[in-house]
């Protein structure tokens, strides 16, 4: 057995995982209890010497960008549209801030953790 760490969406999952020569009969899955399960707490916004690095949820193509470097946004502000899987998401403001930078441009392509918006 092999104990890994597999971080899905930013949480951390410890798995173990059984090596087989491949001449066994293929099986379902042994699946923990879920109380077995332990996940790493989720960890806290990315903070950056400018603030806080807003990052993407999921790979996709930014839509819009309605905000711009220096304005003051409130709690579920929308910062950036995404496009995913043929769904817009709207990545929304954590707190009251002030954006500091913004590293996006409408048309863009970006992968999970990319950075989108600081907040100060």
């Amino acid at each position: 057995m092999k104990n890994l760490k597999i971080t899905v969406n930013g949480v951390v999952y410890d798995v173990q995982v059984e090596e087989t020569d491949g001449s066994a009969a293929p099986s379902a899955p042994a699946i923990a209890p879920a109380a077995a399960i332990k996940a790493a707490p989720k960890p806290a916004p990315a903070q950056t010497a400018g603030g806080e690095a807003v990052k993407s949820p999921m790979p996709g193509t930014i839509l819009d960008v309605p905000v711009k470097a220096g304005q003051a946004v409130k709690t579920g502000d929308v910062l950036v549209v995404l496009e995913a899987m043929k769904m817009e998401n709207e990545i929304k403001a954590s707190r009251d801030a002030t954006v500091a930078s913004v590293a996006v441009s409408k048309g863009e392509s970006v992968d999970t953790g990319a950075v989108l918006v600081t907040l100060n």
